[in-house]
C-alpha cells in the first residue's frame, strides 16, 4: 500500500517529509487552492518518490509546462476532464493518470466506467462544492460497491483516528492512501511529527 503526501510547497518540509519514507509525494497547480504551488520550491524530493501534479480544469499548455518544469511522473485530474483529454495527455507525455471523482452515494461510482482505459488509477475523494477536496471523509462504506478494474487511492481528510477503518475496507483494488490537511500546521505546510506517527502506526497495523 502506497503512502502519498499532498499539498507540499515548502522546500524544507518536503525534505522533512521526504526522509519519513513515504512514496508518493503531490504538488497542486490550481491558482484558487491555499496550497498552489506558484513557483518551483527550494527543494524537490528525489527520484525515489513519485511526483505528482494535481490541476483542475487546467489549460492543456499549462499542465505541460508543469509537467516538463517539475519532472512529473503522474498528472491528477479533479475537475471535469474528459476521457478523450485524459487519454490524449497520456499519450503525448507519457505520464500516468489519476482521475479524481468525489463521492458521496453508490451512483457517483458509476462515473468511473468511461474511464477505464483513460486513467492508470482512480482517486475516490469526499464530494464536495469546492474543486479539490474539502477535508473531509466521505463513508468507505460505499466503496464495497466498486467493482470497477481499475486500482484506486483513498482521499478525503483521512487522519490517525482512519487507520483502523481504512484496513476495515480490505478492497482489493485499493492502492494507496492520501494525506494532507490533517496533517497540516498551515496550508501546504505539513506535522512531520504526525505524519510520522500516523506512518508508523499504519504500517504496524498492515503487518497485523
Amino acid at each position: 500500500m502506497i503512502i502519498k503526501v499532498c499539498g507540499m510547497r515548502d522546500g524544507h518540509n518536503i525534505r522533512q517529509v521526504e526522509q519519513l519514507g513515504i512514496d508518493w509525494m503531490g504538488f497542486i497547480f490550481y491558482p484558487p487552492s491555499p496550497r498552489f504551488v506558484k513557483e518551483r520550491p527550494s527543494y524537490m524530493p528525489s527520484k525515489r518518490i513519485k511526483r505528482i501534479g494535481v490541476f483542475v480544469n487546467a489549460d492543456w499548455d499549462f499542465m505541460v509546462d508543469h509537467i516538463d518544469a517539475y519532472a512529473l511522473d503522474f498528472v491528477q485530474l479533479h475537475g471535469n476532464e474528459s476521457p478523450s483529454l485524459c487519454r490524449e495527455l497520456k499519450r503525448q507525455t507519457g505520464k500516468g493518470i489519476i482521475k479524481a471523482f468525489g463521492i458521496r452515494d453508490c451512483t457517483d461510482l458509476e462515473q468511473t466506467a468511461d474511464y477505464g482505459d483513460a486513467a492508470d488509477f482512480f482517486l475516490f475523494d469526499n464530494q464536495c462544492e469546492t474543486a479539490g477536496g474539502s477535508g473531509k471523509a466521505f463513508n468507505h462504506d460505499i466503496l464495497t460497491q466498486y467493482q470497477g478494474n481499475k486500482p484506486f487511492l483513498l482521499s478525503g481528510g483521512l487522519g490517525p483516528e482512519n487507520i483502523s477503518e481504512i484496513k476495515s475496507l480490505n478492497h482489493h483494488l485499493l492502492y494507496g492512501i492520501d494525506l494532507n490537511s490533517r496533517f497540516e500546521t498551515s496550508p501546504a505546510l505539513k506535522s512531520v511529527n504526525r505524519l510520522q506517527h500516523f506512518i508508523h502506526e499504519y504500517t504496524k497495523a498492515e503487518t497485523l
